[in-house]
């Protein structure tokens, strides 16, 4: 059996990914720019998650369209949980959408040496919830606004 890869000791942040192919992140984002909760996928690391921890939203989708990449942090607000009536698990979150100025493109974050091992990068097909290390979170603020 293979060790998990996350490790609490070692996690930096959360990340979750949103695909704008799909759903017009756009346009929910101007109407409400506070991600209040989001779909994981159930397993171990869903059962990681826990209030006060942070997450990052990735935005995701066909590069030419917008620049994706880091479009928020926050917080973790609780326990990942099973939706009622089998739908999908999701994470209770405080996570506000950063203006689309202080977005964070992945173009510029991928030539950060710091940031080119990612989890997003290597697995970007990946469910919910990805992960940054200590040092990758460190490194990915060093890219927001103040």
């Amino acid at each position: 059996m293979t060790e998990p890869r996350v490790r609490l000791d070692d996690l930096g942040a959360w990340l979750i990914k949103g695909n704008a192919d799909l759903v017009d992140l756009t346009a929910r984002f101007a109407a409400e720019p506070l991600v209040t909760s989001w779909c994981v996928r159930p397993g171990y690391r869903a059962l990681l998650m826990r209030a006060g921890q942070p997450v990052v939203f990735w935005a995701s989708g066909s590069r030419a369209r917008l620049p994706y990449g880091v479009w928020g942090v926050g917080r973790v607000t609780g326990v990942a949980e099973p939706g009622a009536g089998g739908h999908p698990w999701s994470v209770p979150l405080d996570l506000p959408i950063l203006a689309a100025g202080d977005r964070v493109p992945r173009t510029v974050l991928r030539a950060d040496d710091r940031l080119a091992d990612l989890e997003v990068f290597r697995q970007p097909q990946a469910a919910n919830p990805s992960y940054l290390t200590v040092a990758q979170f460190a490194a990915l603020r060093t890219h927001l606004p103040e």
